[in-house]
């Protein structure tokens, strides 16, 4: 393996890259206009993107800015089309080729094939085998304090100019990163999620080479570490969190805590033990709540089927990836009330 990504930003800056990156970006939107407006001069609009890096004068567009309250409340902010077929390029091309390969196993956010389910699967397997080892054991869960809003560019560039020796492709990342303000990253790049994990890569390699944690698993800045006693937890947390401060300048939430394992694993939507996985019990209020709303919009023949097939589908894929079968037959018993045929 390179040990840095050598010249070859503008060896992947052609039309074929370019349009295989348009294609990615308008997956499940080619029904948006503006997707639709760039498709009806596709080439044109593909070239010209390409001619602006070429020159250096590609400049990203606007934000549009919206808020999510789910599972807390953000601030997503999303770029014009064009400017996401460039991420899609930049992120296909040169972050993912050269940087997952040198991520820990524990780490599943945003990557292929290593999402929430095969997280909560990992934490509850490095469970089992600390019950096995000590039957009991603490759990040290932690989460950075605002991470996307406090994330520091100037060291994100530090970091990259380690792997990167390509001097055209650094300038382009510092364009990608000083794009949309001067503090943090905005949540809604793709760009973002991947810079996100780069940064907190630092923070694995440190706690399973420097602290030599076996059992550590981490989900974007959502992270577990089960040690032996309570002496040690208290003792890493401060470790950790000084690490944080002085090489990454961030801070850990004050939720951060640790606690003996008996009290189970809140991690990624699950409630997490050695011998099951339950539903968090907001998430089953959250549920029985949406279907009272079903109820009333299908007695005021206001229910839009599609939208409420897709959220349905979505309760019950979660639900079924633990101990809830109970659960799930009795609000499909409610749904049936509906008399919605599926």
């Amino acid at each position: 393996m390179s040990k840095t990504i050598k010249k070859c930003f503008f060896e992947k800056l052609t039309f074929q890259k370019m349009l295989e990156a348009h294609i990615r970006a308008r997956d499940g939107k080619r029904s948006k206009k503006e997707v639709i407006l760039f498709e009806m001069d596709l080439e044109t609009n593909l070239i010209k993107i390409i001619n602006e890096i070429e020159n250096w004068t590609y400049r990203f567009g606007e934000y549009r800015e919206f808020k999510v309250y789910e599972p807390k409340e953000r601030i997503i902010k999303s770029l014009p089309y064009r400017d996401r077929v460039v991420h899609q390029w930049y992120v296909e091309e040169f972050i993912k080729p050269y940087f997952l390969k040198r991520f820990i196993r524990d780490t599943f956010a945003c990557l292929d094939g290593r999402g929430t389910h095969e997280a909560v699967k990992r934490v509850q397997k490095q469970m089992r085998c600390m019950k096995r080892k000590y039957y009991s054991y603490y759990v040290l869960k932690c989460d950075v304090k605002k991470y996307f809003y406090t994330i520091d560019k100037k060291i994100l560039m530090s970091i990259l100019s380690k792997k990167i020796s390509d001097d055209d492709l650094l300038r382009f990342s510092e364009l990608i990163l000083n794009d949309g303000g001067t503090i943090g990253i905005p949540i809604g790049n793709y760009t973002s999620q991947y810079f996100a994990n780069i940064y907190l890569n630092e923070l694995d390699h440190y706690v399973k080479e420097k602290l030599q944690i076996k059992y550590y698993v981490r989900y974007m800045d959502d992270f577990i570490l089960l040690v032996r006693s309570k002496k040690e937890a208290r003792a890493l947390l401060n470790e950790i969190a000084l690490f944080l401060k002085e090489h990454l300048n961030l801070e850990l939430n004050s939720k951060s805590k640790y606690f003996p394992n008996r009290q189970g694993i809140d991690f990624c939507g699950y409630r997490i033990y050695e011998t099951h996985i339950l539903l968090r019990k907001r998430f089953k209020k959250k549920f029985k709540k949406s279907i009272s709303l079903w109820q009333k919009l299908k007695r005021e023949n206001r229910l839009y089927y599609q939208k409420f097939l897709m959220s349905y589908n979505s309760y019950i894929g979660h639900a079924s990836h633990c101990n809830s079968h109970n659960f799930i037959e009795k609000m499909k018993e409610r749904v049936d009330e509906l008399d919605i045929h599926m």
